[in-house]
């Protein structure tokens, strides 16, 4: 379980998804991805749109590192929409938005922001400012009004909506539940998230994260040449690298 306004860091292995299930409404699950092995690898914001023609995340959408390579993909959404540009918030907004509650006061229920929070993991693991690059948040949809601001989407998920990440490389993995930076509430209270691990099923050649668009097969080719392994081709049949 991940708290509310917390933060958490690990080593996630190529093969596993984990669940992530929203334990409140209004939810938010921001979340940074890189490479294990090579950290100077990492997720990478701009590919992953462009390569798949989108401004959100949903099933079927991967994550793409900056070197074409898929690192995780997305195989269950309940909520519909992965936030993908609006990053997270920081000490200053927290604060003018919900007042200050610092560890000297309130211990573990002080108010936490997802950028400090990113950083304390983020140092865990040799990591620093200059490593911040853009996240997605899981769970929160933002819409464009008309004159084309980012705004706090009307429908937000709901408790018990399930968002399933099935990762395909060693990833290191940075979490923070702290608010989503559009949300309009002045109530610090962020939604818990539960959080269980299982192991994938290979991938198959009718996987739909696979064959959502010609660059994701493209992109599982690059991973299959990273780990010296087959690949699917348009036809569905494999070939060796």
């Amino acid at each position: 379980m991940l708290p509310g306004g917390h933060h958490w860091s690990g080593r996630i292995r190529r093969g596993t998804v984990l669940q992530f299930k929203a334990c409140a409404a209004a939810a938010n699950l921001s979340a940074l991805f890189f490479n294990a092995e090579e950290k100077l690898e990492r997720y990478n914001m701009p590919d992953t749109l462009k390569a798949q023609h989108t401004a959100f995340l949903t099933a079927g959408h991967v994550c793409y590192s900056d070197m074409g390579r898929v690192m995780c993909s997305v195989i269950r959404d309940d909520s519909g929409w992965i936030d993908t540009l609006c990053g997270v918030t920081d000490a200053r907004q927290i604060q003018a938005q919900y007042g200050s509650k610092t560890f000297g006061d309130a211990r573990n229920d002080m108010y936490r922001n997802g950028r400090d929070g990113f950083l304390v993991e983020m140092e865990k693991w040799g990591l620093g400012h200059q490593d911040l690059v853009a996240n997605i948040n899981l769970f929160s949809k933002v819409s464009a009004d008309e004159q084309g601001a980012l705004v706090w989407a009307s429908q937000h998920s709901k408790a018990g909506d399930i968002i399933e990440l099935r990762f395909e490389m060693e990833t290191l993995l940075i979490l923070s539940s702290a608010p989503h930076v559009l949300n309009p509430a002045t109530d610090y209270q962020p939604a818990d998230i539960s959080i269980t691990a299982y192991k994938a099923r290979p991938l198959a050649a009718d996987d739909l994260c696979l064959n959502s668009c010609a660059q994701n097969q493209r992109g599982f080719a690059n991973n299959a040449r990273y780990f010296g392994e087959a690949s699917f081709d348009q036809n569905g049949g494999q070939s060796s690298h």
